[in-house]
């Protein structure tokens, strides 16, 4: 295991501004990003660095030591940084964005290009997301879930409603025929014996269609198991099966024929969507010029 220079970066700020909440809007990171580098630090020295007290940290001998160490080098790396930004000043600016592929792929994908900065686009499970956006390794997320985390803020900006979809080419009378005379039970029955696409990342969305709108667990399992809701889309294009998906995903689809919109339900489903973004960021412009770009296009 090797030193790890944001740990050091970390250590200076903290003994220089004496809390943990100052180090942190000085590195604009979050405060338990800092206290993950601190505590990360102490264990590799084998040291304790500061004494924790109400209002101030305070180093210890060892912390004194090493800060006497690492300050000078610090600092010489600091001007290095200095001097080379001053040579590349149109150097590009990178946002790292967490957001789900089918967003990505209906939102940004298309824009890519014309962005005058770097982005780097991770995909995973949304408190993972927010863990990340806390400890600064993410700008932005786009998530409908909001998490607890005091260094982040959330703006409610669309909402995506969660819809019962079929292909083009399947017979949907009968159970259309069910849902206008209110027969939810034998509508769930029928839905039960048909051919069933869905992800193994977004079985929350089955779940929770089915529960709402029929009171129970879905037991069944689809047949079909794809990597995501694209694929979904494309697999049921002109072919026979259901689905349930978010509708913003598949509006194209139904548009053009490929797909049905088979069932909303008697009270839709629905999730807000929300900007998620650290409460202070040094790339507000950028994350702006994203967070309206996704407006637009919802």
């Amino acid at each position: 295991m090797k030193w790890n220079l944001e740990w050091l970066r970390t250590f200076k700020a903290i003994y220089e501004t004496g809390t943990l909440s100052a180090a942190a809007q000085e590195l604009f990171i979050s405060q338990p990003g800092v206290s993950l580098h601190l505590n990360s630090l102490e264990a590799f020295t084998g040291h304790k660095l500061f004494d924790r007290s109400a209002r101030r940290m305070v180093p210890t001998e060892k912390g004194k030591i090493l800060y006497n160490y690492i300050i000078d080098p610090l600092k010489k790396l600091e001007t290095g940084e200095q001097h080379f930004h001053k040579r590349t000043l149109d150097e590009r600016i990178t946002i790292s964005v967490g957001m789900c592929f089918e967003t990505f792929q209906y939102t940004l994908e298309e824009h890519i290009a014309q962005l005058p900065f770097n982005l780097i686009i991770k995909f995973g499970e949304y408190p993972q997301m927010q863990q990340d956006l806390d400890n600064g390794l993410l700008d932005l997320i786009i998530t409908p879930q909001k998490g607890n985390q005091q260094n982040l803020i959330y703006q409610a900006f669309s909402k995506e409603r969660i819809v019962l979809i079929a292909g083009g080419q399947t017979d949907t009378a009968d159970l259309e025929a069910l849902l206008h005379d209110n027969k939810i039970k034998e509508a769930s029955m029928l839905l039960k014996k048909q051919l069933w696409y869905s992800t193994a990342a977004d079985m929350d969305h089955l779940r929770n269609f089915w529960s709402t709108h029929f009171g129970e667990h879905p037991d069944f399992s689809p047949n079909y198991i794809v990597p995501n809701i694209s694929s979904i889309i494309r697999c049921l294009s002109n072919n026979k099966g259901f689905s349930i998906v978010p509708d913003f995903l598949c509006a194209e689809a139904i548009a053009s024929g490929k797909i049905k919109l088979v069932w909303e339900g008697q009270s839709p489903v629905e999730n807000t969507l929300y900007f998620g973004t650290r409460k202070k960021t040094m790339y507000q412009e950028e994350i702006s010029q994203l967070e309206t770009l996704l407006q637009e296009k919802w």
